[in-house]
């Protein structure tokens, strides 16, 4: 458990199979979903949903995979290469099959919640389902932070051509999704973003992509800074600015 947390199970096909993971809630208010990265949901991403609940928004954690509250980089890589079924990690022009049951989970949630949509923020790993993710009717805001994948491959995307098509016909009508990276990141490089400029934004701005000084990588969990004018702080403040504005319909 997490304090101040309710947990339940959450049940939906991948590929017709049944995955079934735990799911933490916490706070009132449009829904938001945070994917958790590679290292897992440490302390650090846990203090995200709680800055995100005192925001005024029910923060949702899906746990997919590693030890809660824990951080371990090479663990949890051993532990997704694993999970084979679920995701794809060096696949390009497609996406991840976790990528049906997390959509399942957004439908889920509105549901449940009453509210009009849900918004969704991914990191590293999961960064790129943010905008993936924005295909499903379900889904109306998106906050991609250093989107990884396909590993290795930084100037292509992990989506689907037919979710890319789609992406853009909602973000015609859709606030433009946002998408974060530290100017020096060796694993989300400026191709990633040089990849979604092109994919995305040409004609009109459908993704605002912001660059942040410095060399780190986790913009919102290992590398933010809760100090006013930090460029992480202040990235935060606008994701919860776009997802209050996104999400109030």
């Amino acid at each position: 458990m997490i304090e101040g947390f309710s947990e339940r199970p959450f049940t939906a096909p991948i590929d017709g199979r049944d995955f079934t993971r735990p799911v933490f809630e916490a706070g009132e208010g449009p829904p938001v979903i945070v994917i958790q990265e590679l290292p897992g949901i440490g302390p650090q991403t846990i203090e995200l949903a709680r800055l995100l609940r005192e925001a005024g928004f029910q923060a949702i954690l899906p746990h997919l995979f590693g030890k809660l509250g824990e951080v371990s980089l090479l663990g949890n890589f051993v532990r997704v290469l694993c999970m084979r079924r679920e995701f794809h990690l060096f696949a390009k022009n497609a996406s991840s099959p976790i990528s049906q049951w997390l959509r399942a989970l957004c439908a889920d949630v509105r549901e449940r919640s009453g509210a009009p949509g849900v918004g969704t923020i991914g990191m590293c790993l999961t960064g790129n389902f943010a905008i993936s993710l924005l295909a499903d009717d379900n889904v109306l805001a998106g906050v991609a932070s250093q989107p990884s994948m396909p590993l290795g491959k930084h100037a292509d995307l992990h989506m689907y051509e037919a979710d890319i098509v789609r992406v853009r016909e909602r973000l015609d009508e859709l606030p433009p999704a946002r998408a974060f990276r530290f100017d020096g990141d060796k694993i989300c490089q400026a191709a990633k973003f040089d990849a979604l400029e092109r994919t995305f934004n040409q004609g009109r701005e459908r993704i605002i992509l912001e660059t942040l000084p410095g060399g780190g990588h986790s913009v919102l969990t290992l590398d933010f800074v809760d100090d006013a004018g930090h460029p992480t702080r202040v990235a935060l403040d606008n994701i919860i600015s776009y997802l209050h504005d996104a999400l109030a319909v």
